[in-house]
């Protein structure tokens, strides 16, 4: 059994629709890569997963469960981390304070996440506010990992950023993905370091799954088709 799982979802906007035949599946310790050009549907699809949006259609179930009728909360609860699309941190509380707000019981604590980005242990006390962008983005998804996810999804977690800060976060995702068993769905336009972890792909064109496989069999002809400008 796949721990998430999308089967034939549609959402809308109002009276706009977004999504219209959604399909994708991650088990246990998978990397999987959502990709697509831009508004084709990605970040809708993780509002979704997150219980943001509500499907219209179709189902969402996560570890056998199915979603729908749930509120963010209880899919939080469940284990869904959500490392959102620029970063939302709070602003007027310390490092410190922003992990201990989402802080749930298991192996990801202060010491874990510090350990994994080195920064935040050194700027603890120092209000996210004052953070660089680079270091916002580690602590959000540092936040992310202190609720104790078996999910973690990250929406375009290093867009904006430098590349020395970007081989930061690549580097702490293939750590996640070597080290532990959590699932991962990310979102990011680089093929070249999406290879570097992602198991495998799916690919949204107009809020409607059109390919999906082993990252190893997205090649040049796909690429050009789904997600060249």
């Amino acid at each position: 059994m796949s721990l998430l799982e999308l089967t034939h979802v549609t959402a809308f906007y109002g009276a706009s629709q977004a999504l219209f035949d959604v399909n994708l599946s991650i088990e246990d310790g998978q990397v999987l890569a959502l990709m697509g050009r831009n508004g084709m549907g990605k970040s809708t699809t993780v509002k979704v997963i997150c219980r943001l949006l509500k499907e219209r259609s179709g189902q969402v179930a996560f570890a056998g469960q199915d979603l729908g009728g749930l509120p963010s909360h209880r899919a939080a609860q469940l284990g869904i981390g959500l490392v959102p699309e620029g970063r939302r941190c709070f602003t007027n509380l310390t490092v410190g304070e922003n992990l201990a707000a989402a802080a749930r019981p298991g192996p990801w604590d202060f010491a874990a996440v510090a350990e994994l980005f080195p920064a935040l242990g050194e700027r603890k006390d120092q209000l996210s506010a004052l953070l660089s962008g680079g270091e916002q983005q580690m602590l959000a998804i540092a936040r992310a990992l202190m609720t104790n996810p078996r999910l973690l999804v990250l929406d375009e977690a290093t867009e904006g950023l430098a590349p020395v800060v970007r081989q930061i976060i690549w580097a702490a995702l293939a750590r996640l993905k070597a080290e532990t068993g959590l699932a991962i769905l990310v979102i990011d336009k680089s093929i070249k370091e999406l290879a570097s972890v992602a198991d495998r792909a799916v690919i949204l064109e107009k809020g409607s799954s059109v390919w999906q496989g082993a990252f190893d069999q997205l090649n040049a002809e796909v690429s050009d088709r789904y997600l060249g400008v």
